[in-house]
């Protein structure tokens, strides 16, 4: 049975996808798994796969349009799946990347305003701080939105099988909500996942 290493022992490669080969998708990772391997790594870090929004966006992989999909210049679930399942026959772990501040002006999720922070006006607003134009901040204080953050991780577990995420402004985020998405997440599993 494939088992994912520890945190400490992790020897990581990131991937961007659309510059790490000349198909620039999912596939031609796969052609090229055998070369990762050889360098000594042991997982695998797929910068954003999802779809990209389109309003007030500039093309950022971090502008994430939906949690559930695979964004289609990359590829196909099925394709996903398949990495994912060659890399562990080479004893490599795959991890997504994961944008768990906000999401794209376009994301399915703009349907609950309430996800959202907001301003005084009642306005959706990008994260404070940032100059971050193309993407809208999520509110943390609502439970529905975090249950919706945490079954969108899952589906990537159960469905593509990657085995953990890294997690892309963490610091943004509050600590209680990677709490509990962590014991949601592992909650059942006997395989570790890897969170960073």
């Amino acid at each position: 049975m494939y088992v994912t290493p520890a945190t400490e022992d992790i020897v990581m490669y990131e991937i961007n996808i659309k510059s790490f080969s000349s198909t620039r998708n999912l596939s031609g990772i796969i052609n090229r798994l055998d070369a990762i391997k050889a360098l000594g790594v042991n997982t695998i870090w797929l910068m954003p796969i999802y779809p990209v929004g389109t309003v007030n966006s500039f093309g950022s992989p971090y502008c994430v349009k939906n949690f559930t999909a695979v964004n289609p210049s990359l590829g196909t679930m099925s394709i996903l799946q398949e990495l994912v399942d060659k890399a562990h026959q080479r004893k490599l772990s795959v991890i997504l990347d994961w944008v768990g501040n906000h999401t794209s002006w376009d994301n399915v999720w703009m349907s609950h305003p309430d996800w959202y922070t907001q301003n005084s006006s009642g306005q959706i607003i990008s994260p404070a701080g940032t100059n971050w134009a193309d993407v809208a901040d999520l509110n943390y204080n609502n439970a529905e939105m975090r249950t919706a953050m945490i079954a969108a991780m899952r589906y990537w577990v159960n469905v593509a099988g990657v085995d953990g995420f890294r997690c892309d402004a963490a610091d943004y985020v509050p600590f209680d909500f990677w709490q509990q998405a962590i014991t949601s997440l592992q909650t059942g599993r006997s395989k570790r996942l890897i969170m960073l």
